[in-house]
């Protein structure tokens, strides 16, 4: 018999709406998506202190950390990263049921796993920002030291590399740090979000 037939969906009585309505804004998850060294933990970074300024509760989660520890137990093989993406996809959803705001930075290359991580989410709940940074400008920048291990040989299945990056078919927020600064591209993300998603806290001194 299938471990899921021995459990039962707990209701508590605390709703996530109230949880919304104590922190005074809504909860959602901003899936950041692009190559390594396109920008995508620098833009977390700086959306995180955004809403810390402006007293809105959020938290970080990144492709390193999670496999330091969550998801520490996977590779880097196409099973391997679909279960990456649903795991740290639950994650976010349970983040955005405690009323927290989620910053999901991943590589996340495959768009099967992006729409399983929407699904996961919620559609209403999820905002995906392709960084459209060129792999040429990611490989020039080699920020972590990874595309130049997997031309030696030391990494495989890097995206990029000798792993593809499909690109979003139609994600909600577009940026490129080739052309736009960390902070023009802040400024296009959090323009976006205060016109659908954070009409609650716009009484808030932004």
């Amino acid at each position: 018999m299938a471990a899921s037939n021995h459990l039962f969906k707990e209701n508590y009585t605390v709703s996530r709406q109230e949880r919304e309505q104590l922190n005074g804004h809504t909860s959602f998850t901003i899936w950041l998506t692009g190559f390594s060294g396109s920008g995508k933990s620098t833009i977390a970074a700086a959306l995180d202190q955004w809403f810390y300024k402006r007293q809105i509760r959020s938290y970080i989660t990144d492709g390193d950390n999670t496999r330091m520890h969550l998801n520490s137990d996977l590779d880097f093989s196409r099973e391997g990263r679909k279960e990456n993406i649903r795991r740290v996809a639950e994650v976010a959803r349970l983040f955005n049921d405690a009323g927290i705001v989620v910053v999901s930075s991943f590589i996340s290359p495959f768009e099967e796993d992006r729409i399983t991580a929407k699904a996961i989410v919620g559609a209403a709940h999820f905002v995906e920002v392709y960084i459209s940074t060129p792999l040429e400008k990611c490989i020039s920048r080699d920020t972590k030291g990874l595309y130049a291990k997997a031309k030696k040989g030391e990494i495989k299945d890097l995206t990029g590399i000798d792993s593809p990056y499909e690109v979003p078919s139609n994600p909600d927020i577009v940026v490129d740090t080739t052309i736009d600064t960390i902070e023009a591209s802040l400024q296009i993300i959090t323009d976006w979000l205060l016109e659908n998603k954070l009409q609650a806290v716009a009484e808030l001194k932004l």
